[in-house]
């Protein structure tokens, strides 16, 4: 029997411009896109009757039925499976776990069916999908349909930060107050070293950090915490929240400062991450 497991990495906007709004109500979007060594795992294997099973230390109050993107991903192709999802990352928190889960299920499902090009239907799973199946440092432009790669970009070691409330994301989209901004520079940087990137990347924005805000004042507190830890070069929000991540010289200091943080914030999602 063919069993697939897939990593499903956590997705982390390093930067996120609002550009633009179309006239169907979808917003424009510059976004730098870098992926984690921590996130969720997949486990895909033939079966009689479709099933989603959801495991893990972040799976309460995940839904197993058709409404899971795991399951719509799965649907895409026509073969009944048993999908075990082990989720690792906590849901809805702007760090892309279920679009990152849909686009592992997207390449387990292709490799136990044997086809390998990518079924109808995979944009509408959701915008961050497409940047998802590339798996590597992407800018993400347009709805999410314009994916490039971005090679030449250093290690960067981060500690994320969530602070356990819902902010979804259709609320912090329609408080914005602001739908056309400066894009990031036509040209992005290459080959700079870790701590020169970051001075690179803290002239660049978030848009959706106020009213996400708005929505979630401890959000605020949560980037305020990251900023005040020692050694921290830049603290930023990912997404449309509440994920926050923090961003150091080193890996050790990031461990480090994972712990001094856990202590402070016992009831925080707080984890290291290797950023790439």
């Amino acid at each position: 029997m063919t069993i697939s497991k897939i990593f499903a990495p956590a997705k982390v906007n390093l930067t996120l411009h609002v550009t633009g709004q179309r006239k169907d109500g979808y917003h424009l979007l510059d976004s730098l896109v870098v992926f984690a060594d921590i996130g969720d795992r997949v486990t895909v294997r033939p079966a009689d009757n479709f099933r989603l099973e959801v495991t893990g230390p972040c799976a309460e109050g995940v839904p197993t039925d058709a409404t899971n993107l795991v399951a719509r991903a799965a649907a895409l192709f026509d073969q009944p499976v048993h999908i075990v999802l082990s989720k690792h990352l906590p849901a809805a928190a702007g760090i892309g776990g279920g679009s990152s889960d849909a686009a592992a299920t997207v390449l387990a499902m292709a490799e136990i069916t044997g086809n390998s090009r990518l079924p109808e239907g995979v944009t509408a799973l959701g915008a961050d999908v497409r940047v998802c199946l590339m798996r590597q440092a992407a800018r993400m432009r347009g709805i999410g349909d314009d994916v490039a790669p971005c090679p030449g970009l250093p290690p960067l070691f981060a500690v994320l930060a969530n602070p356990g409330v819902d902010v979804p994301t259709p609320t912090v989209f329609k408080a914005l107050e602001a739908k056309t901004n400066l894009p990031m520079p036509k040209r992005l940087p290459q080959g700079l070293k870790t701590r020169a990137f970051i001075e690179w990347l803290a002239a660049q924005r978030n848009d959706l950090e106020a009213p996400a805000i708005a929505h979630a004042p401890i959000i605020a507190q949560t980037l305020d915490t990251l900023a005040g830890l020692p050694d921290a070069r830049l603290a930023r929000m990912s997404g449309s929240g509440a994920t926050c991540f923090g961003l150091f010289d080193t890996e050790q200091a990031a461990q480090d400062a994972a712990r001094l943080l856990l202590d402070q914030q016992p009831d925080w999602w707080v984890t290291p991450a290797r950023l790439s």
